[in-house]
C-alpha cells in the first residue's frame, strides 16, 4: 500500500536519524527481505561499518548512499513500514529487518507479507535495477507534451498506466484513483484517447493530489498497515475523494462513487463527473 507520500514521509522521518550515522549491523530475519541481493548476507556485510551519507528516495525506492559507492536501497511492498525506536524496545510482531546504527535509535523494517526488500547494491547493480523506473511523480514529473507523446497510441486504460511505474514513479491505487477524479478522467478510458488538454489536468491533479497527501502524513488504513516511523497514522483518510467510498456521495458533484475493477486492480470512481 506505500505510495509516494508515504514513502516521502518515511524519508523525512528517517533521514535525521541514519544520515550521518555509521552502520554497526544488519539483522536479517527473513531471507526473501534480501532477495535482491545475490545473498542475503550481501546486505549486512556491505552495509556495516559504513556511514550513511544521504537518505533520497525514487518513486516507490528509499536510497541510502553510503561511504565507499554503496546504496542502500528499500521498497515498503504492500504492508511494509520502518519503526525507529529504542533497541531495548520490545520489537513489533513481523520485524524482519534490523538496522543497527552505532549512539542512533535502531530502524525495524516491519513486513508482515514480505513483498516489501532492503538491498545493498555497487553502482552497476544500482543501476540495473532502477533502470526501468521512470522518472519521479513528484520531483521530475514530465511536462505535459511528454506525458501526451508517451501515452500516445496506448490501448491499456489510463489508470493501468500511472500504476506502471515506468511512465511516472510513485503512484499507487490510492493516488492513481484520487489523481483521476481530480482530473475528471474515467479510470477505464484508453490512455491514447486523452487530448493534450486532459494529460495537463491529469499532470496538475498528480502535484495537487500528491503534495496533499505529504501534508496529512500519508493514508493509513482501517488496518493500520501503514504507520509513521514514529507510531503514528497518517490522517489523509479522511480527505480521499473517491478511493474507499464505493456507494457514497461524490463531494463535487453529488452522484454515486462506484468501484470497478480495471486491469485487475479495484478502482473507484465516479460517472458523474469523470469522463
Amino acid at each position: 500500500m506505500p505510495e509516494l507520500p508515504e514513502v516521502e514521509t518515511t524519508r523525512r522521518h528517517l533521514a535525521p536519524v541514519v544520515e550521518g550515522a555509521l552502520v554497526d549491523g544488519v539483522e536479517i530475519r527473513r531471507d526473501r527481505m534480501a532477495r535482491r541481493n545475490q545473498r542475503p548476507g550481501d546486505v549486512g556485510e556491505r552495509m556495516t561499518g559504513r556511514r550513511v551519507l544521504r537518505l533520497g528516495r525514487r518513486g516507490k525506492f528509499l536510497i541510502g548512499d553510503l561511504e565507499g559507492g554503496i546504496t542502500w536501497v528499500s521498497h515498503l511492498g504492500m504492508s511494509g513500514r520502518f519503526a525507529v525506536t529504542d533497541p531495548d524496545a520490545p520489537e513489533a510482531p513481523h520485524t524482519n529487518v534490523v538496522v543497527h546504527l552505532r549512539s542512533r535509535p535502531q530502524v525495524r523494517l516491519v513486513d508482515p507479507r514480505m513483498f516489501g526488500f532492503v538491498a545493498a547494491f555497487t553502482p552497476d547493480e544500482l543501476a540495473h535495477a532502477l533502470a526501468a523506473v521512470g522518472p519521479d511523480a513528484l520531483d521530475e514529473l514530465p511536462r505535459t507534451a511528454r506525458l501526451l507523446e508517451a501515452l500516445r497510441g496506448r490501448t491499456a486504460p489510463i489508470k493501468a498506466l500511472l500504476l506502471d511505474q515506468r511512465l511516472v514513479a510513485g503512484l499507487g491505487n490510492i493516488y492513481a484513483d484520487e489523481v483521476l477524479h481530480r482530473a475528471r478522467v474515467a479510470p477505464q478510458r484508453p490512455g491514447g484517447s486523452l487530448n493534450a488538454a486532459e494529460v495537463a489536468a491529469v499532470r496538475a491533479a498528480i502535484g495537487v493530489v500528491l503534495r496533499a497527501g505529504l501534508r496529512h502524513g500519508g493514508t493509513s488504513l482501517n488496518d493500520l498497515a501503514y504507520l509513521l516511523p514514529d507510531g503514528r497514522a497518517g490522517d489523509y483518510l479522511s480527505r480521499l475523494a473517491v478511493y474507499g467510498r464505493d456507494g457514497e456521495t461524490c463531494r463535487r458533484c453529488g452522484g454515486v462513487v462506484e468501484r470497478v475493477v480495471v486491469r485487475g486492480r479495484s478502482s473507484h470512481w465516479c460517472r458523474g463527473c469523470q469522463r
